[in-house]
């Protein structure tokens, strides 16, 4: 079975874009745009896209590549502090000589739609609600939307960062798997791999997990986005890796999509809380 992020992510982009509407609510997201790599730039032009599309009004601050942190700094503080503004995203990642943990630490937590705040982070180790960081978050949507079962599974997650790997691994749990996480210092990592019902890979390494490092019938979700020679592809042989698999994300077209759906949703998510009277 494919899972199709792209086709999932439609529906649910017209679902989100009719709830907004019926709410009466126009939230709005500010994107950080910080120098001028090609990639970065191309994301934030899907996430305005995404934005139109589902009736959220987006603002982009563009730095150049220069920039300081103390600059980065001051467009935040600026942004906290606007009352029209629900959600902000500083895309990542930022040039070396900008202090991302401070960056990041920056941003008020009830604006971090990336669920990358402390205190965000925070809640998730707790199980208590607040915004989920968007690609864990959106893999969790595939799998429910799927009827793939958590709980009791095996779960194992290639990779430890803190924009997906950690995350991932704690949603996972709060679904009731069992999750092994493992990373560049695992040692015989397809022995591991190979006991999963669930493989997640957030590597960022083309093509390292192929066919023998599968379960047969396992869900495998690919999170990698590297280019090769020009093209886009994940951290799984999709080819050799399909035909042991129960059911595969594709790159393009899998999680990615699915990502920005979890941004738009977080998006309305902090404008909703906004505007809630304090408990």
């Amino acid at each position: 079975m494919i899972l199709d992020g792209k086709g999932l992510a439609d529906r649910r982009l017209e679902l989100l874009k009719k709830e907004i509407s019926e709410r009466g609510v126009t939230p709005t997201l500010a994107t950080v745009l910080v120098g001028d790599d090609p990639a970065s730039a191309m994301y934030v032009r899907m996430k305005h896209r995404a934005c139109d599309q589902v009736g959220i009004r987006s603002v982009n601050v563009e730095l150049p590549e220069g920039a300081t942190t103390s600059e980065v700094l001051d467009r935040l503080k600026m942004l906290n502090e606007d009352p029209e503004i629900d959600g902000i995203l500083v895309q990542l990642p930022l040039p070396s000589q900008i202090d991302t943990p401070q960056v990041i630490n920056a941003v008020y937590p009830e604006k971090d739609v990336d669920g990358y705040h402390p205190q965000n982070m925070g809640k998730l180790v707790g199980g208590l609600p607040g915004p989920r960081s968007c690609t864990p978050k959106g893999i969790m949507t595939i799998l429910n939307e799927y009827g793939v079962q958590t709980s009791g599974a095996h779960a194992v997650v290639i990779g430890r960062s803190v924009d997906v790997g950690r995350p991932m691994a704690l949603l996972l749990m709060l679904a009731d798997a069992t999750v092994t996480i493992c990373h560049s210092k695992t040692r015989d990592l397809a022995a591991i791999t190979r006991q999963a019902d669930i493989l997640v890979s957030a590597a960022g390494r083309p093509t390292m997990v192929t066919a023998d490092m599968v379960k047969p019938g396992a869900t495998v979700i690919d999170v990698g986005t590297n280019h090769v020679n020009g093209k886009l592809c994940g951290d799984v042989d999709f080819q050799a890796v399909s035909s042991v698999a129960g059911a595969i994300t594709p790159v393009p077209g899998g999680v990615g999509p699915m990502t920005i759906v979890s941004l738009m949703e977080n998006t309305l998510e902090a404008a909703l809380s906004r505007c809630r009277p304090a408990q």
